[in-house]
């Protein structure tokens, strides 16, 4: 099926506008060349850096690229990390004729100097795989099942959809992540992995993990961190505001995809996934991905909330100077809890909305309500966007 991706090609747009580079950044299959190919306008200003014949022309890249005008798109940016100094010097020519729109399957963080050496002249873009938005809310169970990745998505059969993912989580470790010039055996940090969905939703700790694999703490940060900084999980991080109670001061851990998730898990269709015990995790990653993406949330932005005596919020948003919770819960009719009012109270709520798989939004109390994943666009004027 073929997917329009308004949302994110008018950003693209946008920043192709205002900057004189434009990375365009996500995992690996999510769509980014695809996206990228609409502004494709001559086949000598495009450069796919894992094509032999392409990487062979820039052998000389300052030669090559500085003759070329209009706007070039140099696909797998991280390939050549070299490349973004030599950048800097081309866009800070006087009255430099060309724009640059360069795709990376990597964070910044994670390809050493990127952000340095472009600072105030790169904008970023994130691309992640198929939301509901973008497939149709009648397509949700499918979407989450098998998860956002294009081909995995739109396979034939919940079957050939995991061979897909299991093909790609195998290439992920066996060459992508060498590619970044990490040497870590694949298998190890596929143990890392597989402890790592066992984590999904839930607070990191990385002593047990560490204690489990039989290496030291440093080490699976430093996993943790690559599988981070390459877009396949998520670090929610802790908000810590000293409110006179002892506070959980780790990340919640999610992977941003679910359909990897549930590779990962061995959940193959719809009726293992209802029967399995991470239902609620699973749902809980799928939610929130969605609220991120749909209302832009930075990550200076975005939190989760914890204390020792038990009360959370899933997911704290800090949006013109007030504070919105977030509460993900796989259920018919969710209700007020506890903890929810709680958290309420801790942490001064302007509102706190309970997302659930309903079809209806209702009110539960004053300031808090329950709103349908689908009718997730009816808090657009709430959060003031």
């Amino acid at each position: 099926m073929i997917v329009p991706r308004e949302r994110y090609l008018s950003q693209v747009k946008a920043s192709l506008k205002q900057f004189k580079v434009t990375a365009l950044l996500g995992p690996r299959q999510c769509g980014k060349t695809t996206l990228a190919r609409q502004f494709f306008e001559d086949p000598d200003r495009y450069f796919d850096l894992e094509n032999p014949n392409d990487r062979a022309g820039l052998q000389a890249p300052m030669q090559t690229l500085s003759k070329l005008k209009g706007l070039v798109i140099i696909d797998e940016i991280q390939q050549m990390p070299e490349l973004f100094p030599l950048l800097r010097v081309l866009v800070d020519r006087p009255e430099c004729p060309a724009k640059f729109l360069v795709l990376g399957s990597a964070s910044p963080s994670l390809v050493k100097g990127a952000s340095e050496s472009l600072a105030g002249r790169i904008g970023f873009v994130d691309l992640a795989g198929f939301d509901a938005g973008e497939v149709g809310w009648d397509h949700t169970d499918t979407l989450w099942l098998r998860g956002g990745f294009p081909d995995s998505f739109s396979s034939s059969s919940d079957d050939a959809s995991m061979v897909w993912r299991n093909h790609f989580i195998r290439t992920f470790l066996t060459q992508d992540v060498p590619q970044l010039g990490i040497t870590i055996p694949a298998e190890e940090l596929r143990r890392f992995w597989m402890m790592l969905a066992h984590y999904h939703g839930q607070t990191w700790n990385a002593s047990e993990i560490a204690g489990s694999l039989g290496v030291n703490y440093k080490t699976v940060q430093n996993y943790l961190s690559i599988l981070t900084g390459s877009y396949m999980v998520r670090q929610l991080q802790p908000w810590t505001q000293n409110i006179g109670k002892r506070l959980r001061k780790a990340p919640k851990i999610y992977f941003r995809d679910t359909g990897l998730f549930h590779a990962l898990q061995s959940i193959r269709n719809m009726r293992e996934l209802q029967s399995h015990p991470k239902l609620g995790a699973s749902w809980e990653g799928f939610a929130l991905e969605h609220v991120l993406r749909l209302f832009r949330i930075e990550p200076g932005e975005a939190f989760c909330w914890a204390t020792h005596g038990g009360a959370e919020m899933d997911l704290l948003i800090f949006r013109g100077g007030k504070r919105y919770g977030f509460e993900f819960k796989y259920n018919d009719a969710p209700t007020t809890t506890k903890s929810m009012r709680h958290a309420f109270v801790d942490l001064d709520l302007h509102h706190l909305f309970v997302i659930y798989p309903g079809d209806r939004n209702y009110g539960l109390a004053d300031q808090m309500d329950v709103v349908a994943l689908s009718h997730l666009e009816d808090l657009k004027p709430t959060l003031a966007l």
